[in-house]
């Protein structure tokens, strides 16, 4: 049995834009009296490790280091410096998603960039989509920071990275290469960071279409949580399932997850008459993507 590590969102989580969820400061709170290894993954790329910090901490959750968060910029500058150290890139995007490029040597420029990258931004203009646009028809490649089309704000939802992509997209004809959820990729860097293995890990989030699904094609075990996006009904909209659905942090069963970690002692048992000779040495620990508590 391994040690239960917890990856969690925060948009729909621990916030409502500005609005800290009830039961949230006691989420983390257990963590830390606990010495839960935790980490916060957030598709937001507009906003750097330092101001999430702050942000928590003026809605009274206090204790934390800029080493508790991965945003997608970070997910998205390490991923690009992986492919070419110290390149160019057009950025469409906030002061989170330029600081993170500048972190590992890139150059922000608008003249022949080999990369055109694209993330949340409240200064989207037709003038910033027609640059983007030619660059990329020009040849540079088109990068995603997240899809997610809305993000929770108090009293409904506002419009996301996602929804500035699909203009790009259409008017290129290209579809951008996504590093944030629901690409596992973001899930590992964020598993890396906490120096923890897969099945020790549950992802925490509000949404069916990036938070459970990149959790579970990483092999972490899921929570969905219904105080942001995705609801019980959307939940049977999709062909896969969190192997828990609670109605808030506040109400998370800690036990049930932590008996994710435990193995299935039936696995290696030799009188069981009829084993299941597709399932390798792991594929018995922990509960079926489809099981629901």
């Amino acid at each position: 049995m391994g040690r239960l590590s917890v990856i969690s969102d925060m948009d729909g989580v621990i916030y409502r834009g500005k609005e800290l969820i009830p039961g949230a400061q006691d989420f983390v709170a257990h963590m830390r009296a606990n010495d839960i290894p935790f980490l916060f993954l957030t598709n937001n790329s507009e906003q750097t490790p330092l101001d999430l910090k702050r942000k928590l901490e003026g809605m009274g959750i206090h204790g934390l280091t800029e080493a508790n968060f991965i945003t997608a910029a970070i997910a998205t500058a390490q991923f690009l410096h992986a492919q070419r150290p110290h390149s160019t890139a057009y950025v469409v995007g906030g002061s989170g998603l330029t600081a993170e490029l500048y972190k590992v040597g890139y150059s922000i420029t608008e003249s022949h960039p080999e990369y055109v990258v694209v993330g949340k931004t409240a200064n989207f203009t037709f003038a910033t989509m027609r640059k983007a646009t030619q660059l990329i028809d020009g040849g540079a490649r088109f990068i995603g920071t997240n899809p997610d089309l809305i993000d929770p704000v108090e009293g409904g939802t506002e419009p996301a990275a996602g929804a500035i992509l699909a203009s790009i997209e259409a008017a290129t004809g290209k579809k951008a290469y996504i590093v944030g959820k629901p690409n596992s990729l973001m899930m590992i860097y964020a598993r890396q960071m906490l120096g923890a293995h897969a099945e020790d890990c549950v992802m925490i989030g509000d949404r069916m279409d990036t938070d459970i699904v990149g959790g579970l094609e990483a092999g972490m075990s899921t929570a969905l949580v219904l105080s942001g996006v995705s609801d019980r009904q959307t939940v049977e909209h999709f062909p896969y399932r969190p192997n828990h659905v609670f109605d808030s942090v506040a109400s998370i069963d800690w036990d049930a997850l932590a008996h994710d970690l435990e193995p299935d002692p039936s696995a290696d048992s030799p009188q069981d008459p009829t084993p299941d000779s597709t399932a390798g040495p792991t594929a018995a620990a922990g509960p079926a993507p489809g099981a629901v508590t």
